[in-house]
């Protein structure tokens, strides 16, 4: 059973900067056919928003879990957020 689109804000804590956990992120983020965008921030974090089905946004934060191969995922949290009409899935600055 499908439910509708919903958003989440994830921040991905770790060692996550500096080993391609964003570009990964958007490649898992367009294969599960998300919209949103990904970002590193200042604090050494990586933050999200991601909107879709909520099945695929939940296995959009179950990979963020995981992460790349070089990644060493800490904590992950997952809050509901509004969705803010991007199209595709993109890097942020």
């Amino acid at each position: 059973m499908s439910t509708g689109p919903t958003t989440r804000r994830v921040v991905v804590r770790g060692r996550v900067q500096g080993v391609g956990y964003r570009a990964a992120l958007v490649e898992e983020a367009r294969r599960l056919d998300l919209t949103g965008w990904v970002r590193n921030r200042p604090d050494g974090t990586v933050e999200a928003l991601a909107t879709g089905p909520a099945e695929a946004v939940e296995a959009l934060v179950a990979w963020a879990h995981r992460g790349p191969r070089f990644a060493a995922v800490d904590a992950v949290d997952a809050e509901p957020a509004d969705p803010d009409g991007t199209t595709g899935f993109t890097v942020a600055r």
